[in-house]
């Protein structure tokens, strides 16, 4: 699901217009981008938290040039953890889906038999 579906679920859901639904999802990541920002942290309760973390800096690889060293610097990454709603939600089978049928073994296919072609006949020679 993409941006544009996901408005056009919560405008059918909600009843709302499609630009306002726009909208919500919009401030939703700009909220969520700010917050994060500043250091702080989004936890949706049953679904999860969103934060940002701190990579550290280390030394890497150049990979145009392996025997030469680079110097990475460290850098602040976002980061989710999924709540235990969403993953309970997850683990339950999915009644709603198509039940998938197992995959039978195709088996090679035949090797085509090619009849031997007659050899044509040699002209003696002179």
């Amino acid at each position: 699901m993409n941006k544009a579906e996901l408005i056009n679920v919560i405008a059918e859901k909600t009843g709302v217009a499609k630009k306002q639904a726009e909208d919500m999802v919009e401030t939703f990541v700009q909220t969520v981008v700010s917050t994060l920002e500043q250091g702080g942290e989004v936890n949706l309760a049953g679904f999860g938290a969103f934060s940002a973390r701190r990579r550290a800096g280390r030394t890497g690889v150049n990979p145009q040039d392996p025997t030469q060293k680079i110097q990475i610097p460290s850098v602040v990454v976002p980061k989710f953890k999924a709540g235990k709603g969403l993953k309970d939600a997850l683990k339950k089978p999915q009644a709603s889906a198509a039940p998938v049928a197992p995959v039978a073994p195709v088996a090679p296919a035949p090797t085509p038999v090619v009849a031997p072609q007659p050899k044509p006949p040699v002209a003696p020679a002179v």
